[in-house]
């Protein structure tokens, strides 16, 4: 379903992202590990179109991602939750969800994902700012699902958030895997909750991918020089 071939990223004189290699089939999980600083966040923001890359292919869905701006690549179904949530704080839970919908409300949408994260519809007329972090974050994840996207987008999901929300966050991800096949890629240090999550792992370090496999062969091979 996505492919990066030799990705390449400079941002003024720094170059970013060095040849990055990887791939999400249909149905399935990754996860893109990594300390903070070694690429993970341009990664993901070079699917998106929201910085250029300077070499190499992305391929989504059998599109070539290069011939599209940001906004229509979100229309071709990924759906994306940046680091820091990127919630509109002056506006009520609804108004946030919906703006994944063009403004328009559609209720079987929004079951959708109040089933994942009952919360939401207990708080959906309080302002996004009034909201805990967790909280926001719910909104924030909400907010992509209402797109109905094919595929998931998550940079660093858990971070800042109390174990409790931890919990939910992960049986949330659990339920959307099993019951709608959605394909995930998620982009995390925080190696002991992307693991269980992951069908795929991927390892970045200094703009390049220095291991791939599977989450076995991670946790034998590199989870204790890791972490």
């Amino acid at each position: 379903m996505l492919s990066l071939r030799d990705v390449h990223v400079h941002i003024g004189k720094l170059h970013i992202l060095q040849g990055v290699n990887l791939e999400v089939r249909p149905g399935e999980s990754a996860a893109l590990l990594g300390r903070n600083g070694v690429g993970k966040t341009t990664t993901l923001r070079a699917i998106m179109g929201l910085v250029s890359k300077t070499g190499g292919t992305i391929q989504f869905d059998g599109l070539n991602l290069s011939n599209y701006p940001a906004h229509e690549i979100a229309g071709k179904g990924i759906g994306y939750v940046p680091q820091g949530r990127g919630i509109f704080p002056g506006l009520s839970v609804l108004e946030n969800l919906n703006i994944g919908v063009k403004g328009k409300r559609d209720r079987d949408r929004e079951d959708y994902v109040f089933a994942c994260f009952p919360r939401l519809k207990e708080r959906l007329h309080q302002p996004g700012n009034t909201l805990s972090g967790g909280e926001q974050q719910m909104l924030a994840l909400g907010r992509a699902l209402m797109m109905q996207p094919k595929l998931l987008v998550l940079d660093e999901p858990t971070l800042g958030l109390a174990p409790v929300i931890l919990g939910l966050l992960s049986k949330a991800i659990e339920r959307l895997r099993k019951e709608h096949s959605l394909t995930l890629l998620l982009a995390e240090q925080n190696v002991t909750f992307a693991l269980p999550h992951s069908d795929r792992v991927y390892v970045l370090d200094h703009g390049r991918i220095t291991w791939h496999g599977d989450p076995a062969r991670f946790a034998e091979e590199m989870s204790t020089g890791y972490l």
